[in-house]
């Protein structure tokens, strides 16, 4: 099936053409880990965990190389540091395991590779290098600086002249810059910050700037060309646009061929920011949401457009992903079938148009029931097949039905449990008055109690 992907760099949805169809490569920019991260930071983690799974159906598993970095040297990583007193070290392990975590809740898969920026200094630094020798950078009293005007085409990506670069914003300002928009390719050290933050070079003790990182990272493990570069419209620019500027006045190729960015994730409207208050973290999120809730409410919208994060929102997914696990739930036992349908592939190979594939899983959720209300066990069997295709293909249904409708802690699914098994002692020993009064104190939770044939099972309703 034809792959079709919207190319920032070309303005249009463009046939995805692999340079090598036995290694496809993908780089998507991940966190910079000196806190929790929020639930915006999830967004182009889901989306592109869908472009992953889809190049592995397309061109195999072992065909596909997914690289997403860690940032763990930054200026608010040092500056959480000092005021904390904590070892960098200590502090980049700890929120990139909660990072990862996160993901893992998300049902994100794991990057072929991950890679550290503290463990590919060298390369940094050899990549300065070059920029130098071929007269695209320059020595200032703080660091080493791009210079943007000796780059024709500076901006292509972003589609913004370097006139229209002024200091500010994520522009840093700065007297020692021939122009506005030259940034910082290493960081000479400053008093008092930290010795695990500073490495030598040619031009002193100090640290990469944090664009140099990923153009670094990219090469080592991916080349100097890849196939897709992905990451959240605010990346575009400057981050992204400074990556090609870095790599392709280094290696004198283009960076990647194609680039995907996704929209941005408001808060009731607004645009998520701590100013505001309303920033949402993906840890606390997922103490009240399960995970697929909030990867489906993550992919109901079309990736490139801005989508509204609202309780509304996840409401209504956690609804839709009910209906379709009780949907599931009445196929479950009915094995051996045999998933044909393409449906949610064609939606994906359209530019990742999740909206539409998650409207096609709802449809095989209706075959689903129409099959268990016919009782046609050879249908049933069919549509459990495509229902667990479908989840594979965006990430969800990956429980059974019976974990879904259970949720909650494993504590609390325990307390449930002992709770439904003294009911069923108290029945066994007729005693009726203890069964009814557990069962209503289950219902007062919202727990619906199922006695049949092969013993009591129960869910959340």
């Amino acid at each position: 099936m034809t792959i079709k992907l919207y190319n920032t760099l070309g303005r249009k949805k463009q046939v995805f053409e692999p340079q090598d169809a036995s290694r496809v490569t993908l780089y998507v920019c991940g966190p910079t880990v000196y806190n929790y991260s929020h639930i915006g930071n999830a967004r182009p983690q889901v989306v592109f965990d869908i472009l992953f799974r889809l190049l592995r159906r397309t061109y195999g598993e072992a065909s596909v190389v997914y690289a997403r970095n860690i940032t763990d040297v930054e200026d608010k990583i040092i500056a959480r540091s000092i005021e904390e007193g904590t070892p960098i070290s200590d502090i980049t392990q700890k929120y990139g395991a909660i990072y990862n975590a996160d993901m893992v809740a998300l049902n994100v898969l794991p990057p072929t590779i991950e890679p550290w920026a503290t463990r590919h200094i060298d390369g940094m630094v050899r990549l300065t290098e070059q920029l130098v020798s071929k007269g695209y950078a320059y020595k200032s009293a703080s660091g080493v600086f791009f210079d943007v005007s000796q780059m024709e085409d500076y901006g292509k990506l972003s589609g913004r002249n370097i006139e229209d670069n002024e200091a500010g914003a994520r522009v840093a300002v700065s007297d020692e810059k021939r122009n506005p928009a030259d940034f910082a390719l290493w960081k000479l050290a400053k008093d008092g910050e930290p010795e695990e933050a500073i490495w030598d070079s040619p031009w002193g003790p100090g640290r990469p700037g944090w664009h140099i990182e990923c153009s670094a990272m990219i090469a080592a493990h991916l080349g100097k060309t890849i196939d897709i570069h992905a990451g959240g419209i605010d990346l575009q620019f400057p981050h992204h646009e400074n990556e090609i500027a870095q790599s392709e006045c280094a290696h004198g190729e283009p960076m990647a061929r194609y680039w995907l960015h996704n929209g941005f994730l408001d808060m009731d409207g607004e645009k998520m920011s701590k100013s505001l208050g309303n920033v949402k973290l993906i840890h606390d999120l997922l103490e009240d949401w399960p995970g697929e809730v909030l990867r489906f409410a993550l992919l109901s919208g079309h990736y490139r457009a801005p989508l509204d994060w609202t309780r509304d929102l996840l409401e209504q997914a956690k609804t839709t992903l009910g209906r379709i696990y009780g949907a599931l739930r009445r196929v479950w036992d009915a094995e051996g079938g045999t998933a044909t349908d393409r449906s949610i592939d064609k939606a994906l190979s359209d530019d990742l148009n999740t909206p539409v594939a998650l409207a096609e899983l709802s449809r095989l959720a209706t075959e689903a029931n129409q099959a268990a209300d016919a009782s046609d066990t050879a249908m049933m069997a069919k549509a459990r097949a495509e229902l667990l295709a479908a989840g594979e293909r965006l990430g969800l249904l990956t429980l059974t039905p019976a974990e879904w409708e259970q949720g909650g802690s494993e504590d609390d699914k325990s307390r449930i449990d002992a709770l439904v098994q003294a009911r069923i002692d108290a029945r066994a020993s007729k005693d009726w008055a203890e069964a009814d009064r557990i069962r209503d104190q289950l219902a007062a939770e919202g727990i619906e109690v199922m006695d049949g044939a092969g013993g009591s099972t129960w869910r959340r309703v």
